[in-house]
């Protein structure tokens, strides 16, 4: 027994020491080998210490960020994101206009407001611009044409500003749209967008806008107050929808033979809403936008913005529901944008309690418009006119009248000054342009096909094919709409 647990003891031991040669023999192995890789890799480190050493004396020192370039990156950020919002007002005039309209036509309205924009910024990168902001003669710029003549280092301002300032050209030429709706031919609409958004909008432009950039402009000399273009854009469209609704006179059946109004619904109400909701959005591009400059002065625009749509929807609600028992849904929607419009000139020279009054008077101001214009027989579906040129000129006025400067006489004059230049280029220019059409290729589509709907007369299309959209028993009723 004694004899077992000697040799069980002996193997154990045995066995712990052959495990432990092979530990000790692999460990001294490793000694010499880490020591022999331990001196090329001090070399190594050495050179890789001593050649950046090097390098960092022989390369100039990084340039140090300064808040001044932390501020010009903010203008640009802040100038783009507000010129994308501006952008979404495309599609918020588009549902508007949709829907105050039947929808035989909504095809139709959706590519008018994709193409005025299309060919529009086509049209004003070739010479809008240049004619903007361009070097002036005193009339209107004569540089910038293509981007021609941009200096190196301004080139990435004048990409950033002429962002920002063609989607206000494009808001201009899509405002038209909606005043002579349901019977415009397609290609007189392609025409005088490219117009408006290469000629008429930017030669006004320049003279209230061209000393932003490299022009002059005889309105701005004058201290013309017009922030964010209630006038410039707004007034000009409007006006120019006047021209256009004049020339094409209005729908088959809005007028009786005796001259009395018929009202013609729009299809989706619910469309136009959120399309104003879309605007409403957008305009917190359009106005704060109009700094240009990432500072604390867009929190006060934002909020005369917000506080004058807000009272523009209400006056016209309550007035509506005074004057017919009910509150206009409608109405209550270009209340809104009455207020928005009004408030543009002035959202940043103007008290809240200034934008709130602005308000109020543009929703009551463009329910008597719509009506003012319907009874004078000029037919505007979306109440266009109205909104943007009416409450546009209300709007440029109250910018003087309510100057957070102080009232002053003098600057009440230059903004009628504004205004009445206005009226008179926009509705002037209108005038002829929309005339030429007419006489050249024609600016009103055929009796038949306005019955028929211009989505499928023009575009072949149809927005609800599953529904049938017009009333076929009348499509070709020769007395339908004779007085």
């Amino acid at each position: 027994m004694k004899l077992k647990l000697f040799l069980s003891i002996s193997m154990l031991m045995l066995i712990l020491v052959a495990g432990r040669m092979p530990v000790v023999a692999h460990a001294e192995e490793n000694k010499d080998t880490a020591f022999a890789v331990t001196a090329p890799a001090a070399a190594s480190v050495a050179v890789a210490e001593t050649a950046p050493a090097a390098a960092t004396e022989a390369a100039p020192a990084p340039k140090p960020v300064t808040a001044e370039d932390v501020q010009t990156n903010l203008n640009f950020v802040w100038t783009l994101i507000a010129a994308f919002l501006v952008f979404i007002m495309q599609a918020g005039f588009a549902l508007v206009e949709i829907g105050f309209t039947r929808a035989k036509n909504a095809c139709n309205i959706l590519m008018k407001n994709m193409m005025d924009f299309s060919a529009g910024a086509i049209a004003y990168w070739a010479v809008g611009f240049g004619l903007m902001f361009g070097v002036s003669n005193g009339f209107f710029g004569t540089t910038h044409f293509f981007f021609n003549g941009v200096a190196e280092a301004d080139q990435p301002w004048n990409f950033a500003f002429w962002m920002f300032q063609v989607v206000f050209a494009a808001t201009t030429a899509t405002i038209i749209s909606g005043a002579v709706a349901e019977r415009t031919k397609f290609s007189a609409y392609i025409v005088y967008s490219f117009v408006v958004s290469a000629v008429i909008y930017p030669i006004f432009g320049s003279w209230a806008w061209g000393n932003l950039y490299k022009g002059t402009g005889w309105l701005a000399s004058m201290g013309f107050i017009d922030f964010a273009g209630s006038t410039v854009v707004h007034s000009m469209g409007g006006w120019l929808s006047l021209a256009g609704a004049i020339i094409v006179g209005p729908r088959i059946g809005k007028y009786d033979k005796n001259g009395n109004l018929k009202p013609i619904p729009g299809h989706n109400i619910p469309l136009a809403g959120l399309g104003v909701f879309l605007l409403w959005f957008g305009w917190y591009g359009f106005n704060p936008g109009s700094t240009t400059t990432g500072t604390t002065g867009i929190a006060i625009i934002a909020v005369t913005t917000t506080l004058a749509a807000a009272a523009g929807a209400n006056s016209a609600m309550f007035f509506t529901w005074l004057k017919f028992g009910k509150p206009d849904v409608g109405m209550t929607l270009n209340g809104a944008l009455a207020g928005l419009v009004g408030v543009t000139a002035g959202c940043a020279n103007v008290s809240p309690l200034s934008a709130v009054i602005i308000g109020m008077v543009a929703g009551v101001l463009v329910v008597l418009s719509v009506m003012f214009f319907d009874r004078i027989k000029i037919d505007d579906p979306v109440g266009a006119v109205s909104v943007h040129g009416v409450c546009g000129a209300w709007g440029t006025l109250a910018a003087g009248l309510f100057n957070s400067a102080g009232f002053s006489l003098k600057q009440v004059g230059v903004q009628l000054v504004g205004m009445g230049a206005c009226f008179v280029w926009a509705f002037g220019c209108g005038l002829i342009l929309f005339k030429l059409i007419d006489m050249v290729i024609g600016m009103r589509v055929s009796r038949e096909e306005e019955m028929a709907g211009l989505d499928l007369c023009e575009h072949g299309a149809s927005a609800y094919p599953d529904f049938q959209t017009v009333h076929f028993g009348a499509m070709f009723n020769p007395d339908e709409g004779k007085k």
